[in-house]
């Protein structure tokens, strides 16, 4: 029988279900599961449905299960957004759409604390409003109730591979689209954090690419013999791990619900040029991409 592999992409407008069917020398694909993925306004903020998220991560996961076990699954969605949890482990809030105003004014309000070229020095990100930095800024001027319980921040995707594992990590791809994470270093930037009042202690631990998280859990907490495995969990970090780039010169163009062109690196490329032109380095696996 083929290794069967189970792959959920979630997208900032849908997600799908895909499992690849490995038998040696070839990989055949089934879409077994589609889903929309619609935010919900509410009078405070712009959020994601994201327990209804869940409930057709775990629709797709039975639609795979339906043709046949499963070795493995991994979740990859878009970057930037995130849940907070309590000491509990249990979700503080729905999470805030990178779309809401909440972050109106504050890379200005940043700029005043930390001068955006050292920012930009810690992260080698590009400047936008709806960073995961600003974000958390946003709510640290609020005084968000949320952040001041906050155990544990992860991503969507750390969040969902939390829900169906146990364990609260985040992944390295993903934490590189936060501006919190200094890629230089491997670690989250937290002289900006500190200097920005945000709490250090909410980020976890960031684990690589290919790491086994651990088995499949079910709704009830029933353990299944599904590994779950992280790949690269930011979307365009895994879109560009299956791009066949053809040397060092190489270079790719995603179109989804944003369009990036880029190249990969072997490094980081944080310079005052890079900065001028508002480029990003985000990492596609373990190398990054400059985009």
């Amino acid at each position: 029988m083929p290794e069967r592999y189970l792959a959920l992409d979630l997208g900032a407008e849908s997600g799908r279900a895909v499992v690849g069917a490995f038998e040696g020398d070839h990989l055949a694909i089934e879409e077994v599961h589609r889903f929309a993925n619609r935010p919900v306004r509410l009078p405070t903020a712009l959020h994601w449905d994201i327990l209804s998220l869940l409930a057709e991560v775990r629709a797709g996961v039975a639609a795979a299960e339906r043709l046949g076990p499963c070795t493995s699954l991994a979740i990859d969605t878009w970057g930037v957004d995130f849940g907070l949890l309590d000491d509990r482990g249990a979700l503080l809030a729905n999470p805030v759409h990178y779309r809401d105003a909440r972050t109106d004014g504050m890379l200005e309000t940043a700029f005043a604390i930390v001068t955006r070229a050292e920012i930009f020095e810690r992260t080698g990100i590009q400047f936008l409003p709806i960073n995961s930095l600003y974000q958390l800024l946003a709510a640290v001027r609020a005084a968000d109730p949320a952040l001041r319980l906050a155990s544990t921040f992860l991503t969507i995707p750390d969040l969902l591979h939390y829900w169906l594992t146990g364990e609260k990590i985040c992944e390295f791809t993903i934490a590189t689209t936060t501006q919190c994470f200094n890629p230089r270093t491997g670690t989250w930037a937290v002289d900006v954090l500190d200097r920005l009042g945000i709490p250090t202690h909410i980020f976890p631990d960031v684990l690589s690419p290919g790491t086994i998280l651990g088995r499949l859990r079910d709704e009830l907490g029933v353990t299944r013999s599904t590994r779950v495995v992280l790949p690269g969990a930011h979307d365009t970090a895994s879109a560009v791990a299956g791009t066949p780039l053809r040397g060092p010169h190489a270079a790719y163009i995603s179109a989804g619900t944003w369009s990036l062109v880029g190249v990969e690196v072997a490094e980081p490329f944080i310079t005052q040029r890079t900065l001028e032109l508002n480029l990003t380095n985000e990492a596609a696996s373990e190398a990054p991409s400059v985009c």
